[in-house]
């Protein structure tokens, strides 16, 4: 065979190998499918790419000694070599024989051992030569959403991937988490790696750890180790503490934190199973047909804020989980309290009798815990209720805003707006867009509500927070609707919610993903492109591609749509 014969049959199987051009797809695309899109994207003409060398390596040109951005190099360059991802509809790319194969990515890191906080810097540039990739990024955490970006630029067997590629990036909100209630129904260690990972892929930060509940108290704390061992479903259903150090090691090997919460004093009826003398109402029926509920959900029980071994049992859970996570956030919860739970206490009788009042007892409650978990060098989250709620509340003045954050879950912006405006930072998980959970039908048995030959109950589902939240529903949602710049200040970001009546390992990676991506996209670059427009529209061929892409990753998303859509653009589209 002659050179130029040789030169053409190598051209041609590189362009068919990288999944390039394909005889059985109508159309190709120019468009790059990353998601979360990039803040700033430029793929020059004449589109062009490369094969990823067999010996392909990501090099650090001055040493450092940080194990997780090690553990980032290692996995994303078995990822980018292996991987092998075949897109629905291939980029169409031009193909030089003169392109050799690119052999390693620099990347350059200026401060590799800045903590993961809050605030900390996620930016990188990211730049894709002919013959060369450059990534640069200011910390270990920029680092690593740079590198999954360059993943996501590769694609094909043998791999290859877009050059003449240049990518600057930076979220819009430093807090972009999911919070998943483990306490109502128990999910195994490895489900809870898995939703890590997947995080770290849409470019997540924070996992909210909600871990004990009035159902169940999977934790296990050395300092309160009858808890678990009486408050757990089972002996196998528990967080010990080498599992907790695994998920937080996991975390940040993947550039997420995990937030842990402890909620209290509402939430607390699983306590009882081994401090029956501090808990309020537990074990009774949530909702007495004498009227007038218990609970907010069956599982009643409150912490008792007049009985001063509350506060020993508390401190110990308190001390032990700030031990466990070195997360600076602890989230102290204080929502839906039930002045019902509290009035079955004869001491808090004697309390409201001699002219007490429930708002006070919340503030016992409160001053009680807060200087304790701020002693322990840890800002303080709280839901909303905390400040809000009509019926049991406290006063802002006890509240200090430099140390206290609410978490905003009702109302919708009109909440958000209420938290900003006296000064609050905020992170926002709006019930009507964010809950997860939500669209199911409600868990309580016997309902009478299902008896209805007449289909009437289709706008909610059955559900309190229903309809069932969308993907565009979470997607078009914005944080900072109403706010004026100042106020926007104090959005911290988000987290979507699931909390897991109904839903257990069987169900969790459909519940979550890819509805979680329309929420990293926004918080991360924002929904609406360079001329302020919503481009939900252009997100869907790129949602579908990542959804597409994270089950070959090992994540169970859901689909969005058939993939005839997908293969024929603009058709499934309300308007053509």
């Amino acid at each position: 065979m002659k050179k130029s014969e040789t030169t053409l049959l190598l051209s041609l199987l590189f362009l068919f190998s990288c999944s390039c051009f394909t005889l059985n797809n109508a159309h190709s695309t120019t468009i790059l499918n990353l998601w979360p899109k990039p803040r700033n994207l430029t793929w020059a003409p004449p589109h062009q790419a490369t094969l990823i060398a067999s010996n392909f390596t990501i090099t650090t040109p001055t040493p450092h000694h940080n194990k997780h951005l090690s553990a980032a190099i290692t996995r994303y360059r078995n990822l980018v070599i292996s991987e092998h991802h075949h897109p629905l509809v291939p980029p169409e790319v031009n193909i030089s024989k003169n392109i050799p194969p690119l052999e390693f990515l620099t990347l350059v890191v200026h401060d590799p051992d800045a903590g993961l906080v809050h605030g900390v810097d996620e930016s990188y540039t990211l730049s894709i030569f002919p013959s060369s990739a450059i990534l640069t990024a200011k910390t270990t955490w920029g680092a690593i959403r740079g590198l999954e970006t360059f993943s996501q630029l590769a694609w094909g067997r043998p791999s290859c991937v877009a050059v003449g590629v240049r990518v600057w990036d930076s979220p819009l909100y430093a807090h972009r988490g999911i919070t998943l209630d483990t306490s109502r129904n128990y999910y195994p260690v490895k489900d809870l790696l898995r939703t890590v990972e997947a995080m770290s892929m849409n470019k997540l930060n924070v996992f909210h750890w909600h871990l004990t509940d009035s159902q169940s108290f999977p934790l296990v704390l050395p300092s309160e180790s009858s808890l678990a061992e009486k408050g757990a479903y089972a002996s196998h259903m528990v967080y010990t503490p080498e599992d907790v150090k695994t998920i937080v090691e996991f975390g940040l090997d993947h550039g997420v934190r995990v937030l842990p919460e402890i909620d209290a004093p509402g939430h607390t009826g699983s306590w009882a199973l081994a401090y029956p003398e501090i808990v309020t109402c537990a074990n009774m029926f949530w909702s007495p047909a004498s009227g007038g509920v218990l609970a907010a959900e069956p599982g009643t029980g409150h912490l008792n804020p007049l009985n001063p071994k509350t506060y020993q049992v508390l401190k110990n859970v308190i001390r032990d989980t700030t031990t466990l996570f070195p997360e600076t956030f602890y989230h102290s919860g204080a929502d839906e309290i039930i002045p019902g739970c509290w009035k079955t206490d004869p001491t808090i009788q004697k309390y409201l009798s001699d002219g007490g009042t429930l708002n006070q007892v919340l503030e016992k409650f409160i001053n009680n815990t807060l200087p304790f978990i701020l002693s322990l060098n840890r800002t303080v989250v709280y839901w909303e209720d905390v400040l809000l709620d009509e019926t049991v509340h406290v006063s802002s003045t006890i509240l200090p805003k430099e140390h206290v954050i609410l978490q905003t879950w009702s109302n919708g912006h009109n909440n958000t707006k209420r938290i900003v405006s006296l000064g609050y930072r905020t992170i926002v998980s709006s019930s009507d867009f964010y809950y997860l959970d939500c669209g199911h039908g409600d868990f309580v048995g016997n309902n009478s509500a299902y008896d209805n030959q007449n289909g009437d109950d289709k706008d909610n589902g059955g559900s309190w927070c229903g309809p069932f939240k969308t993907w565009q529903t979470i997607y078009n949602y914005d944080i900072a609707y109403g706010l004026n710049e100042e106020e926007a200040k104090l959005v911290l970001g988000g987290e979507v919610a699931l909390w897991s009546e109904q839903s257990d390992s069987t169900v969790l990676d459909a519940r979550i993903w890819p509805r979680t991506c329309a929420f990293a996209e926004s918080l991360w670059s924002g929904n609406k492109d360079e001329k302020g427009v919503k481009r939900y529209a252009e997100a869907t061929d790129r949602l579908n591609e990542w959804r597409s892409r994270m089950v070959s990753r090992g994540i169970g998303a859901e689909p969005i749509q058939p993939l005839w859509c997908v293969r024929n653009p603009g058709m499934c589209n309300t308007v053509h």
